[in-house]
């Protein structure tokens, strides 16, 4: 389902009902512009079952999956392009999509201990599979939330369950180290829900349930910690449950908040900017999302998880 534009209204709306649901500090209300929403509750193609994770490629098509394992392929816009399915969900279906280097697509095959690599149409790159075996092991994984590759090829591959790590690997799947682990110290994580990589080759980390951003520096032999930022709360600046986050390349990262029910911009040293985003059903209203992903013309993209949809703003 395509909304029209309505930001003139919305904005007044949006900032008034933040001031009854306490979600900004003195600092202000919440900024950004909302633009169209798509999508709704169904199993039939163009619709969603709790959409999960997205992702984002060249030309702008974006690739959600969702609770029936589909992974489905839309425009920017959200005209519905085309769909596959994960091998296997009786147990679980995947928590996180990533565009890789190539242009493939990485698939956090999360209750099953993988990660899985498919072409754009959906053939499914069987050699290219890393993991598949529950542990705590070199190579064996909890639950896979995400996976990205640095300006090497290596990839970086997110658990979480007993473990709450991130292991490395070759380009060729061998492993390589490990780092993180079960924890509310520094370095620790507490379900590692979404990663990412900048130009300098340091891993930001959305570490979900400690409420916080964490980043490393992984050019170096050994990962080493070099900066982390947030704490719980409602206001702008603080954080409830980070699941994905995106890096702009202008100095800017967006974080999708799944507790706060909104997108908050952050400077690249956690200084808040301003948030979009208050709890409904409405067009321009949010409930619980998972994920982001950036366009090539700066808008952003967010998985409206429980109103099953997406929807597009400008932060």
């Amino acid at each position: 389902m395509l909304y029209p534009k309505r930001c003139a209204a919305s904005l007044l709306t949006i900032s008034f009902c933040l001031l009854l649901t306490g979600c900004f500090d003195e600092s202000g209300p919440v900024v950004g512009q909302f633009e169209i929403t798509w999508g709704q509750r169904g199993v039939t193609p163009g619709f969603f079952k709790k959409p999960r994770a997205m992702a984002i490629d060249e030309d702008d098509n974006l690739y959600i999956v969702d609770m029936t394992a589909r992974i489905q392929v839309f425009d920017r816009d959200g005209k519905f392009i085309r769909q596959w399915n994960t091998p296997a969900s009786e147990i679980g279906r995947p928590s996180g999509l990533t565009m890789g280097r190539d242009g493939n697509l990485l698939v956090a095959d999360t209750h099953y201990y993988q990660m899985l690599v498919y072409t754009p149409t959906g053939d499914l790159l069987e050699n290219r599979t890393i993991g598949g075996v529950r542990g705590n092991g070199p190579g064996e994984f909890g639950f896979v939330t995400d996976a990205i590759e640095d300006s090497k090829g290596n990839y970086y591959i997110a658990e979480y369950g007993e473990f709450d790590r991130v292991q490395k690997f070759t380009p060729d799947g061998k492993y390589v180290l490990e780092f993180g682990g079960h924890g509310n110290e520094e370095g620790k994580f507490v379900r590692p829900q979404n990663i990412t990589i900048d130009k300098n080759d340091h891993l930001w980390v959305a570490d979900a349930c400690n409420h916080r951003i964490q980043i490393f520096d992984v050019s170096v032999e050994t990962p080493k910690l070099i900066k982390v930022w947030g704490e719980p709360g409602r206001e702008l600046g603080k954080m409830r449950y980070p699941y994905d986050l995106v890096l702009d390349g202008k100095g800017h990262v967006y974080v999708c908040e799944f507790g706060n029910h909104r997108i908050q911009k952050f400077t690249l040293d956690g200084k808040s900017l301003g948030a979009w985003g208050i709890p409904g059903r409405e067009p321009g209203e949010i409930h619980q999302p998972w994920a982001i992903v950036q366009d090539s013309k700066g808008r952003i993209h967010v998985l409206d998880t429980y109103n099953h949809r997406v929807q597009r703003i400008r932060l």
